[in-house]
């Protein structure tokens, strides 16, 4: 079989498993990146909203803190769409944004205030999204390879 015969092969073998039904961890894990996103987005208005609407001296801050969360939402949103329509590419960013939100829920956990049930939240959110997200049935839906396979 000649090289590009197997690549064919390779691309026909791949097409099947993505034309599949959508496993629902899938699905799940593309629900809470697009949660995520929602979450920084609604965080990032909330915060120009306050800041244009406050005391001036901290006005800039805010809005470029606002605005600042409102792009960083494309990332999770961005993941969501590519887990929905089965897009390989779509599992790194979305693991990225997981591992970039536990930090962000130890440190609402450390505060001694409202923040830590949003922690708690937060947490259990990043967590199931990467055990959903590392799952066997995922990654084959995905048209992942795992490593040293080259079927």
């Amino acid at each position: 079989m000649s090289s590009e015969q197997k690549s064919a092969k390779g691309a026909a073998d791949t097409a099947e498993v993505v034309a599949g039904p959508r496993p629902s961890r899938l699905t799940y894990a593309a629900v809470l990146a697009a949660l995520e996103g929602i979450a920084l987005v609604a965080g990032g208005l909330w915060m120009v909203v306050l800041s244009l609407s406050g005391d001036s001296s901290d006005r800039q801050q805010g809005v470029s803190l606002g605005i600042t969360l409102a792009v960083l939402a494309l990332l999770p949103l961005l993941a969501a769409r590519g887990l929905l329509l089965r897009r390989g590419w779509s599992r790194g960013p979305a693991v990225i944004t997981q591992l970039m939100a536990l930090p962000v829920a130890y440190s609402l956990l450390q505060a001694d205030s409202m923040a830590i049930p949003a922690g708690i939240a937060l947490a259990v959110v990043a967590v199931a999204a990467l055990v959903l997200l590392i799952n066997p049935a995922t990654t084959r839906a995905l048209g992942i390879k795992g490593p040293g396979r080259s079927e």
